[in-house]
């Protein structure tokens, strides 16, 4: 199959070698992007398009996999570019967004799949996996089979749509809202005096886990803030409590300077920047 890989980061382009890997051809729009983002797509054998006219010409299937915030530009770029072929939702967004989604396509002949990628980024040379993209929707049975063969694990939840992003915004609920909360019982310990003590309290392998997180999720806390609001808006939804991810979008707002890092920062200056400096 053919694929148009759209805006892919970190996660996109292991993605985009997985198909690559299965024998499809995948497309991507280089045109403008980071010296890092192009490093990427030689990783992974993108072959480039210059203009998204040229990627949609080709493509049997566009991925869409991006920060939330900008998931629905995507979705409306495609949808009036009368492009008619599949279209897989793979961003960490809010069920209720992935309904409305399937709710502008109505009357369209996109077919639209609901994704949701659950682990680190997963290249085919790797063998460690643990990676899975869950898949929901119609359509999912004919996307399902198209990496078989790839390190990724691919299942389909059911053939409702929103059920894919309900499994993603639930399970990053408890993975990415509880490594906010450590880092911000770190930060509060700190001002404290006592984070000596909390560490004796806790245990060397705690301790340390919980500074690792810090400084892992550092890097991507500017993506991981918006998906924080999608899970708060998942919650509200069902007249569950939306506080608790509205506060941990707050903690990594305050982590998104350092964004893509490449020395890991110091606990302390992670620290510093989790103090709230309001008179």
């Amino acid at each position: 199959m053919k694929i148009g890989l759209l805006h892919p980061g970190a996660m996109g382009a292991a993605l985009g070698a997985c198909f690559r890997s299965c024998g499809h051809e995948v497309y991507w729009l280089n045109s403008e992007r980071s010296a890092a983002s192009q490093d990427r797509a030689r990783r992974a054998q993108l072959l480039a398009s210059t203009h998204l006219d040229h990627l949609l010409s080709q493509a049997e299937l566009i991925v869409s996999i991006c920060p939330p915030h900008a998931a629905d530009t995507v979705l409306d770029t495609i949808a009036t570019s009368g492009y008619e072929g599949h279209y897989l939702e793979a961003n960490a967004i809010a069920p209720k967004r992935l309904l409305l989604m399937r709710d502008r396509l109505a009357g369209s002949p996109i077919q639209l799949t609901d994704g949701s990628v659950i682990g680190l980024p997963l290249w085919p040379d790797e063998t460690k996996g643990g990676t899975t993209l869950h898949l929901s929707g119609p359509h999912a049975a004919t996307l399902e089979t198209l990496l078989a063969g790839s390190p990724l694990t691919v299942k389909r939840v059911s053939d409702q749509l929103g059920d894919a992003s309900a499994l993603k915004m639930t399970f990053a609920a408890f993975s990415k809202g509880s490594a906010a909360l450590t880092a911000e019982i770190l930060n509060v310990a700190s001002q404290y005096g006592v984070s000596n003590a909390l560490a004796e309290q806790l245990g060397a392998s705690t301790t340390q886990n919980w500074q690792q997180s810090l400084r892992a999720t550092s890097a991507k806390a500017w993506r991981f803030s918006g998906e924080m609001q999608e899970i708060a808006e998942t919650f509200r939804a069902v007249g569950a409590e939306p506080g608790f991810h509205e506060a941990a979008s707050k903690v990594y707002q305050k982590l998104e300077k350092f964004k893509d890092w490449t020395e890991v920062p110091e606990l302390s200056v992670l620290i510093a920047a989790l103090k709230n400096h309001q008179d």
